[in-house]
């Protein structure tokens, strides 16, 4: 089946089509929410939570969007919110340090590219610039509003993420 045929069953109450829809998505969402967090604790919670308002919110789907880019959309938003709510931003320090020690069999099988290596290296702000900039395709004055940061902010944020991974490879 395709989206469109599960988002209107889902729409209408069908848990199975949800499903489908569900696992379709929610490896290109974990890997996003991972990215902006880099914490797989909290990317696990939050892609949970995604898919919960995704459910409560799918009846009001207009479908002028693609599905994938209306999801995406809600990851971003909890995303950023969770993370405005908590006093720091992130402890990635610590969750990349623990995250690169584990075994290969305790290891999930979403599978870390070299990119996403450099990417849960970078600070926090400046990996959420870069991840959101370069991988989910917003413009700077986006990333502003969304971080509340000014568009410039952004765009330095930006060139430090390029140059800091050019210097690591």
């Amino acid at each position: 089946m395709s989206d469109s045929n599960d988002i209107e069953l889902a729409a209408n109450g069908d848990k199975h089509a949800f499903k489908r829809l569900y696992e379709r998505h929610v490896r290109g969402v974990y890997g996003m929410v991972f990215r902006l967090t880099a914490d797989r604790s909290l990317a696990d919670d939050l892609v949970q939570e995604i898919f919960v308002q995704a459910w409560r919110s799918l009846p009001k789907f207009d479908g002028r969007a693609k599905f994938s880019t209306w999801l995406f959309s809600l990851a971003n938003n909890v995303g950023i919110t969770e993370m405005r709510k908590q006093s720091r931003w992130f402890k990635r320090n610590e969750r990349a340090v623990e995250y690169n020690t584990q075994d290969e069999a305790d290891s999930s099988d979403i599978d870390l590219g070299e990119l996403d290596k450099l990417i849960i290296r970078l600070p926090d702000q400046t990996r959420q610039v870069f991840v959101l900039h370069a991988l989910q395709d917003y413009s700077h004055q986006q990333i502003a509003d969304m971080l509340h940061i000014a568009e410039g902010t952004s765009k330095s944020q930006f060139f430090r993420a390029k140059k800091m991974m050019q210097e690591w490879l």
